[in-house]
């Protein structure tokens, strides 16, 4: 009986007798393989209670009534078994599920395997030649299987990279991950195009650097870099470094950020100790007036101490006492009205340092 290609089934011959019998023969086994849905795959023992119309695709030694039907889809009808041998190709789902199986020609392969070496795959979107994995999802959930759960992003070489990228409408504005080295390092950016290193990690030593600053609630964290620097302040709250200092031709200072200034005068020359006076008690030996100012200004009138000597060093005790005798308080930018004067009728004439250590408030 000539039987069509594929699924085999009976052609009807001219002039042929009992004619319903081969085209009930093709009904049988087309209903049988259209849709074709399974209650089992590699089943060997038959049901106690077959229902007629189910269908089992039978392993490699089955028994009962199935003995020496291996490989076959066996087919319930009211009168017994009907078999038939499945193509290469044909595909068949597991009864109530979604378990799609192919016949090799020698088992029946889940379907799934096909998702291996694809050139790529799409949720929801599409896939192209770089994003390969593309999803258009809310959220992307990867969880364990009973432990943990690692994700590796690996690249080719150390001047790879190998990182997670951060969009606000195509447009990346945040970078984190192995960006052409081998540090781990976060970057961010205006515009997509201009990127500043925000952090970075050291893969030897696991020093942490932040480059352009870093802040602690709302304030400029203090290191070895913004320690020293010019102090200052906004509404009486210090903003820049934490300690200040200077000199120029007036002496030198030190600013701290709690507003604390001290400046010191050394070494002015006030001329000659006997510039003026006789030696007498009621006319002491004294330098001209002279004034100094500080270097760098105070906000109010600083507390001031005061140390002279002779430039010469002279070890006379008579010669060296010398006391600094002010007219008027000192200013907030200086002190005015200022003479030396020797407590002894010694006439030492060499010339007199003064040194003047002030302390008080720059804001």
């Amino acid at each position: 009986m000539p039987l069509s290609p594929r699924l085999e089934l009976p052609y009807l011959e001219p002039a042929q007798a009992q004619k319903h019998v081969t085209h009930n023969e093709a009904l049988r086994s087309l209903d049988m393989l259209v849709q074709l849905s399974v209650e089992a795959f590699d089943e060997t023992t038959p049901p106690a209670l077959p229902v007629t119309g189910q269908v089992f695709a039978l392993g490699a030694a089955p028994t009962g009534d199935w003995a020496g039907q291996a490989g076959m889809l066996a087919l319930r009808e009211e009168s017994g078994w009907h078999f038939l041998a499945p193509q290469p190709g044909w595909s068949a789902t597991l009864a109530g599920s979604t378990d799609l199986r192919i016949w090799t020609g020698s088992a029946w392969v889940g379907a799934s395997g096909q998702t291996q070496n694809l050139t790529g795959l799409g949720v929801n979107t599409t896939s192209d030649p770089t994003n390969r994995l593309a999803v258009a999802a809310p959220a992307s959930l990867l969880t364990h299987e009973g432990s943990d759960h690692r994700l590796t992003i690996n690249k080719a070489s150390d001047t790879d990279t190998a990182s997670l990228l951060f969009q606000s409408g195509w447009t990346g504005h945040a970078e984190m991950g192995l960006a052409g080295d081998t540090g781990f390092s976060v970057k961010v950016s205006p515009d997509g195009s201009s990127w500043t290193s925000a952090l970075e990690v050291d893969p030897t030593t696991g020093s942490v650097s932040a480059q352009t600053g870093l802040e602690v609630a709302g304030h400029t964290a203090l290191h070895l870099g913004n320690l020293l620097g010019s102090v200052s302040q906004t509404g009486g709250q210090p903003t820049g470094a934490v300690i200040e200092s200077g000199s120029n031709a007036n002496g030198s200072y030190i600013r701290l950020a709690d507003g604390t200034q001290i400046c010191l005068v050394q070494d002015f020359d006030a001329g000659s100790a006997t510039f003026a006076g006789a030696g007498q008690f009621t006319d002491l030996y004294r330098t001209d007036t002279f004034s100094v100012t500080w270097p760098s200004a105070f906000s109010q009138v600083p507390h001031c101490t005061s140390h002279v000597r002779m430039s010469d060093n002279v070890v006379n005790p008579k010669s060296r006492a010398l006391m600094l005798t002010p007219a008027i308080a000192p200013l907030n930018t200086g002190w005015s009205y200022l003479t030396v004067q020797r407590l002894s009728s010694d006439a030492h004439s060499g010339s007199v340092l003064v040194n003047i250590l002030a302390i008080g408030r720059w804001f």
